[in-house]
């Protein structure tokens, strides 16, 4: 399958499907995988399945709009199945000791902990992500006010690459004015999980979306490696990664 690329000092990115780039892409040559994939849980039946992300995730009477995204339509075993895929070529791409770091909603949290296993990771824990109570409120029970960042590495944790503490949860609000993909996660976010990776290294995001995470990992003095299907997404997260890119040289010329 073919795919596009971009490179701009340390960042590189791919426009293409994750599975087909991440195979192409050298063993053990990547220091850490933090990413966001489709999240497919929304909806009992293959009916609500195939419902458009946008009819999903974007509250009504919100006016500002977004491109859709591919795999939110996958049931629960090929979910599954697919997500153990590339978390193997993950796994195979991935340095010993490399840290991952996947995002997940309360639905699919049993099954992201499954398959970031049988993909070969070591699975160490669950950060919490608390939405603030600036998420919708819902009558009679809780509101869904918290996603998940399931954590791990290849291997075990080499504390001599990156001797930090870090919070085992993290609190920011979703601001609808700084989003520039539907499910986007705010940078607040992406900084305090990028913490993980050791310096010096090369963070992956098989399903970089606006490019979030290319955003942190740049910032924090990091090479970048970003894969996305969507042609749309890809032209909005290139513009934004050249403009980091260029401000973090600028600021440091």
């Amino acid at each position: 399958m073919e795919f596009k690329k971009f490179s701009i000092g340390n960042v590189t990115l791919y426009q293409g499907d994750a599975l087909a780039v991440l195979s192409s892409l050298t063993e053990q040559s990547i220091g850490a995988v933090i990413t966001d994939p489709p999240y497919a849980s929304s909806g009992a039946s293959a009916l609500t399945k195939a419902i458009a992300p946008s009819k999903k995730y974007v509250q009504s009477g919100q006016k500002k709009s977004y491109p859709e995204f591919q795999g939110e339509n996958r049931d629960q075993r090929s979910f599954c199945f697919w997500s153990t895929l590339w978390a193997s070529e993950c796994y195979r791409i991935a340095k010993d000791g490399a840290p991952i770091c996947v995002f997940s909603d309360w639905r699919q949290l049993p099954t992201t902990t499954d398959y970031l296993q049988a993909g070969g990771f070591t699975f160490n824990g669950i950060v919490p992500w608390d939405k603030t109570e600036s998420t919708r409120p819902a009558k009679g029970r809780f509101r869904a006010q918290a996603e998940y960042i399931v954590w791990g590495f290849k291997g075990r944790c080499v504390t001599e690459k990156n001797p930090v503490y870090l919070a085992g949860s993290v609190r920011a609000r979703v601001n609808p004015k700084e989003k520039l993909h539907m499910t986007g996660k705010p940078i607040a976010v992406m900084d305090h999980i990028i913490k993980i990776v050791p310096p010096g290294e090369t963070v992956i995001d098989p399903f970089m979306g606006s490019g979030s995470t290319g955003v942190s990992a740049i910032n924090a003095g990091l090479s970048f490696t970003g894969i996305e299907a969507s042609p749309e997404y890809f032209a909005l997260a290139k513009e934004r990664l050249i403009e980091a890119y260029k401000a973090y040289t600028e600021e440091g010329a």
